[in-house]
């Protein structure tokens, strides 16, 4: 079995050698850009960790794997788009880097590289990952769409949070993992569980980063904290934080958010005022109820548990980064 490290490093050469020629002038050289920032690669090297947790052969699933950063990538880069971002990882957008509509026509481009690197599958399972694939696709954007909405929604409830980010990140998660199930030839049941292990590790991964994003240890972190209270983004602390205030709270929450003031000020009031709700918690709590929904998936696979080890340390990786 190969160690995370090692599945990084294979995954990181399959994409220097799927280096695109920039023809037409202008086209493919985003895709180069993005694709080159690095990164964990957490989704790609799911597909192969699942892969060879069923003991298949992993160089056998590096196009689905490559499928699937092309199409994760792809979101990034109309998500710093819509998001106006100028930096991605420490570096340029592609659309400060190049211009607006380069980033839109290269980001859509990927997606049809995803799809090409798809139709080279073996045919007995092709089916199985186009529709996977498909599904999660269409959610991701579901995702997306959603999120935006809740920027001019005045009030979220939680189920409707943890839906977004379900299908924004989560679900993308689970596609990794299953993809990587089928590449091995699992049967059906197990690959719904590698699915399921995924979704859950992807709303409890979120959960945390919007606790970290307020409460973190900006140096291991690796973002200044306070960015979603200075963006007055809908996450799962704030959402809480109105389902529980009282109309004295609420109404001081709305105007820290909302009132013109220093950055740092803002921050420290409505952190305090997270602090008086005991939202921390909340989310904490509910993070951990979807990381052992996840573990009891994960357990619950026809595998021994030493193929399960990468998995389970992937999980742990994620869920620990700021420790």
């Amino acid at each position: 079995m190969h160690s995370i490290k090692e599945l990084q490093t294979i995954f990181k050469e399959s994409i220097q050698d799927f280096k695109l020629n920039d023809y037409p002038a202008g086209l493919n050289s985003p895709v180069n850009y993005i694709m080159g920032l690095g990164g964990k690669r957490v989704r790609p090297v799911l597909v192969l960790a699942a892969c060879e947790a069923f003991e298949g052969d992993i160089h056998k699933a590096i196009k689905a794997a490559l499928a699937i950063e092309l199409f994760h990538n792809f979101t990034l880069m109309h998500d710093d788009i819509m998001d106006n971002a100028s930096l991605r990882r420490g570096k340029e957008t592609v659309h400060e880097k190049y211009d607006l509509n380069t980033a839109v026509l290269s980001g859509d481009v990927m997606v049809i590289y995803a799809y090409q690197l798809l139709q080279d599958l073996d045919s007995a399972i092709f089916k199985k990952i186009f529709n996977i694939f498909n599904l999660t696709a269409v959610q991701v954007c579901e995702g997306q769409r959603l999120d935006l909405n809740f920027e001019t929604q005045e009030k979220v409830a939680i189920d409707e949070y943890i839906k977004m980010i379900e299908q924004k990140t989560a679900v993308l998660l689970g596609c990794s993992l299953k993809v990587g199930g089928f590449l091995a030839g699992t049967c059906d049941e197990d690959a719904e569980d590698l699915y399921e292990f995924g979704r859950n590790l992807g709303i409890a991964f979120q959960i945390q980063d919007d606790i970290l994003d307020t409460f973190g240890d900006e140096k291991k972190f690796g973002k200044k904290i306070g960015g979603d209270i200075l963006q007055k983004k809908k996450t799962y602390l704030l959402i809480r934080a109105l389902e529980k205030a009282d109309n004295a709270q609420e109404e001081k929450l709305i105007h820290c958010l909302n009132h013109i003031q220093s950055e740092e000020e803002k921050i420290l009031n409505v952190k305090n005022i997270f602090d008086s709700l005991d939202v921390k918690c909340d989310a904490e709590r509910a993070k951990q109820e979807y990381t052992d929904e996840a573990f009891n998936h994960l357990d619950r696979i026809s595998i021994p548990k030493e193929n399960k080890r990468v998995l389970y340390a992937l999980a742990n990786g994620l869920l620990n980064r700021n420790k």
